[in-house]
């Protein structure tokens, strides 16, 4: 019992050294306010504790240098005098304020039943006033942006709009000009199939194709339509273009197995070299396994068909009519169907090869119906194209 506990506090006493010299080094570093978490974590239990000092004097150490660090840098940001300035200085004053609430739960603390004084502020008036600045600022700087006829500029305005709203909720009409930047710097893409392959595509293939319902595409900046909308400028022209369409013929390949197995086929009498039965020492015949070799031949049949379908995706600029990207789009589609029958003793056939003789022929599928089976694979290879495709700006 005794050498579980000192085992248990050598073990607090390691673990206790390791987090003081992780403070420690993240004080150094200059990363106080990991250091500060780090402190509070340790003393948010039994911080009275004697072996706790060490964690409140690190903790008023990083809180101190740590405001220190953030009032100069607002002091020089203040003296810089440049407007966008003004979220970055609201952001340090949030930080002050946070800080402070992080440690307000854990205090007082007290070393050798001295209080520890942190120089707590109130640094709501400086927030409230920068936040208003910061929004006015990007208010007017956004809402010039969205005179201009460049989507990436109607897009920095949703950016300014969107951290407005974030800062200082329903500020003005922040919302409005927000949904109208989003409006302006979206890319509207227009998608249409062309067939060159010289074969009838299934009206059904072609709508899953361009059913971007089924897509699951969720893209900020660019919207797929596969009808054109009314009063909706169209950017781009997404063409899925199939040019080749290769379809095997009709395959029946066959393929014959012959079997033997020795199986146990009752008992029999044990004789000796002689033909005479032997007995045992009460004079009864002794019985035997009759081994019997069985055969069977095995006739499978294999049907099979397989299509491959090709094409390319191109994205069209449909303001200078050039093209923009092209992605190639391969599918193909194997069916194949096996059945089997016998001649003989079945017995003697390997487990695997006895479910093929339940089956019998089954007719061929289509060209219809083979063509739109290559649509889930198609569909894969568009999402790819699409989530994965940044339109160039």
């Amino acid at each position: 019992m005794k050498k579980l506990l000192l085992s248990t506090i050598v073990l607090i006493l390691i673990l206790s050294c390791s987090a003081s010299k992780q403070i420690e080094k993240a004080v150094s570093s200059g990363n106080y306010d990991q250091a500060i978490n780090d402190a509070i974590g340790k003393l948010r239990t039994n911080k009275d504790k004697k072996g706790k000092a060490d964690f409140i004097v690190m903790l008023e150490d990083a809180f101190n240098k740590a405001t220190e660090r953030d009032l100069k840098t607002i002091d020089y940001l203040k003296k810089d005098n440049n407007p966008e300035n003004y979220i970055r200085i609201y952001d340090l004053y949030v930080d002050l304020d946070n800080r402070q609430e992080r440690i307000k739960p854990i205090l007082p603390l007290y070393i050798n039943n001295r209080e520890v004084t942190f120089n707590l502020k109130d640094y709501s008036s400086q927030i409230i006033a920068n936040k208003d600045k910061a929004s006015q600022h990007m208010y007017t700087k956004a809402s010039a942006l969205l005179k201009s006829n460049n989507k990436m500029d109607f897009r920095y305005a949703f950016d300014d709009f969107q951290e407005i709203e974030n800062i200082n909720p329903n500020y003005k009409d922040v919302r409005q000009l927000m949904e109208l930047a989003h409006q302006k710097g979206t890319d509207f893409v227009i998608v249409d199939m062309r067939n060159d392959t010289q074969k009838v595509i299934p009206n059904r293939l072609e709508a899953d194709l361009l059913n971007f319902s089924t897509y699951g595409l969720n893209s900020l900046w660019t919207v797929y339509h596969n009808t054109p909308a009314d009063n909706v400028k169209y950017d781009y022209n997404m063409l899925v273009n199939l040019r080749q369409i290769n379809l095997s013929p009709e395959q029946i390949k066959e393929r014959q197995i012959i079997k033997e197995k020795q199986i146990v086929d009752g008992k029999k009498n044990l004789v000796d070299q002689k033909g005479n039965v032997v007995k045992d020492s009460l004079g009864k015949n002794i019985q035997v396994d009759n081994i019997k070799t069985i055969r069977c031949e095995y006739y499978e049949f294999k049907q099979f068909k397989s299509v491959q379908v090709t094409g390319n995706v191109e994205y069209i600029n449909l303001n200078t009519k050039q093209l923009e990207d092209a992605f190639p789009v391969t599918s193909e589609f194997v069916f194949e169907h096996v059945y089997a029958n016998y001649r003989g003793d079945k017995r003697a056939l390997d487990t695997d090869l006895l479910p093929f003789l339940d089956r019998r022929s089954v007719p061929f599928p289509t060209e219809e119906q083979m063509i739109y089976d290559t649509g889930e694979d198609l569909k894969a290879q568009l999402k790819r194209i699409i989530t994965g495709y940044t339109i160039k700006r």
